[in-house]
């Protein structure tokens, strides 16, 4: 009887201890807006940090249409993407993108540069500085509601504040609107959708008249594993861009295959070294 009584009351603490743990998980605070910010930052600040130089393989699509004449250009390019650490004569780190065509439409480039009819710079780059600390001047964010328990992303939407109230060095110079999907397991970034409602889809030269017209971007991300570390980056990237009275470009990629990005030198013994 007296160990019956033991067990017993172990199991009724057992019980209770179970029941406020499980309280205490229905009572968790969802996070702020500023605690969802200082993690943002410090995964950006980790990126730029320690991201390696690397390549990878993109495969896009860049369409021109036409509204006067009905007519669509199409090239379908398959490059080498790399992202490179750089050091900026103020030897700082920046990092660059850059693309080597391979093919296109099915065809080998031969060293051919494709620059549309459409074409998209700066996810790799610098697409996770929109929503950050370091733009706070520049952007009014504002945290969607968060159900309790729910397993559903962040929504953070954010927007320019008045032209004449933005410095200078903001990365969104044009007036524009979006929102960031925030993974609440990982707390990274999957998803940014950016609308700028007057872009400038072509500027002003001697043989073209400046185009403007809404501009809206698309940028999925996906975790990458790169020198033993992951990363999220982006995988898929779509653009469109309308002018009312000349026509329609659009920009689809996708990015697979990453690879740390490494120079290898080897000294040749003095029978190989080649002739002058």
């Amino acid at each position: 009887m007296i160990e019956s009584k033991r067990t017993n009351k172990t199991t009724l603490l057992l019980g209770l201890l179970l029941a406020s743990c499980a309280v205490y998980a229905q009572k968790a605070e969802p996070p702020t807006l500023d605690q969802i910010l200082q993690r943002l930052e410090g995964n950006l600040l980790h990126y730029h940090t320690v991201v390696p130089s690397f390549f990878c393989d993109e495969h896009a699509t860049s369409t021109a249409l036409s509204i006067q004449d009905h007519g669509v250009q199409r090239s379908i390019t398959n490059s080498t993407f790399r992202l490179e650490r750089v050091r900026t004569p103020d030897q700082k780190i920046a990092l660059t993108e850059s693309r080597e065509i391979k093919t296109v439409d099915g065809s080998p480039a031969n060293g051919q540069e494709v620059e549309g009819p459409a074409v998209f710079h700066g996810a790799f780059a610098g697409g996770l500085v929109l929503v950050s600390i370091s733009q706070e001047a520049c952007m009014r964010y504002t945290l969607q509601s968060i159900k309790p328990n729910a397993a559903e992303p962040y929504v953070i939407q954010f927007s320019n504040v008045p032209q004449k109230e933005r410095p200078s060095g903001c990365l969104l110079q044009e007036d524009g609107t979006g929102r960031v999907f925030v993974d609440p397991d990982t707390m990274q970034v999957k998803r940014i959708e950016l609308t700028v409602p007057h872009h400038v889809i072509v500027p002003a030269s001697r043989t073209q008249i400046r185009l403007v017209g809404p501009w809206t971007v698309i940028v999925d991300y996906a975790p990458v594993e790169l020198d033993g570390q992951t990363f999220w980056m982006p995988k898929r990237i779509s653009s469109l861009a309308k002018e009312a009275g000349e026509g329609v470009w659009t920009f689809a990629a996708g990015y697979s295959n990453f690879h740390k990005l490494e120079v290898t030198t080897r000294v040749l013994p003095s029978s190989e070294t080649p002739a002058p």
